[in-house]
């Protein structure tokens, strides 16, 4: 089996593009994966190409080689339809049940899948990757998107409150030195 927290961190892709995900979508020559968006204006589907680093390349050639031959996608299940009064195989479409499968299997508490997206970010954001080449990773047209998912401004905003209560602090330090000048001259 793959390294499922892996290949999703590596794609980052929303949960919408990862069910699109079909094996066309791997260029093993070219070393990248295709996704495809919706999010972006006009809501027609917009491609953006991810580099296939050497893990995730071999995640999905092991993934590649036990497929079903038969099948496009490279996340399917099989469901029963009530449309189709039978059992259908297609992509998933979501994947509450498979994340709380997986969740259950590794004894963590259970989450969504789009933390695993968050997740990669964060990594990338660690290694001072810059804000622009997330921003492009991520399928971001607005670089305050991508700003929502950076931690930094958590960080900046934390130092610039620290800097404000050290500002008071040494308001209150000069008062307090100020009243004790006062009392010592009279």
């Amino acid at each position: 089996m793959y390294n499922f927290d892996e290949l999703c961190a590596f794609i980052m892709g929303r949960m919408g593009e990862v069910n699109r995900l079909e094996w066309d979508d791997v260029d093993f020559d070219g070393n990248y994966i295709t996704l495809y968006t919706r999010k972006k204006r006009g809501g027609h589907l917009s491609p953006r190409q991810i580099p296939m680093v050497s893990r995730l390349r071999e995640i999905m050639k092991r993934m590649h080689f036990s497929r079903k031959k038969n099948h496009p996608w490279i996340f399917w299940h099989r469901y029963w339809s009530s449309v189709e009064s039978g059992f259908v195989e297609g992509p998933y479409t979501d994947w509450k049940k498979i994340m709380g499968t997986l969740c259950k299997k590794v004894e963590v508490k259970y989450f969504r899948y789009h933390p695993l997206r968050h997740f990669g970010v964060t990594m990338l954001e660690r290694a001072n990757v810059p804000i622009k080449t997330i921003q492009s990773l991520l399928g971001h047209e607005s670089r305050v998107t991508t700003e929502l998912y950076l931690h930094s401004a958590e960080r900046d905003e934390r130092a610039a409150m620290e800097h404000l209560e050290m500002e008071f602090s040494k308001k209150a330090l000069e008062k307090s030195h100020e009243k004790q000048k006062g009392l010592q001259s009279s």
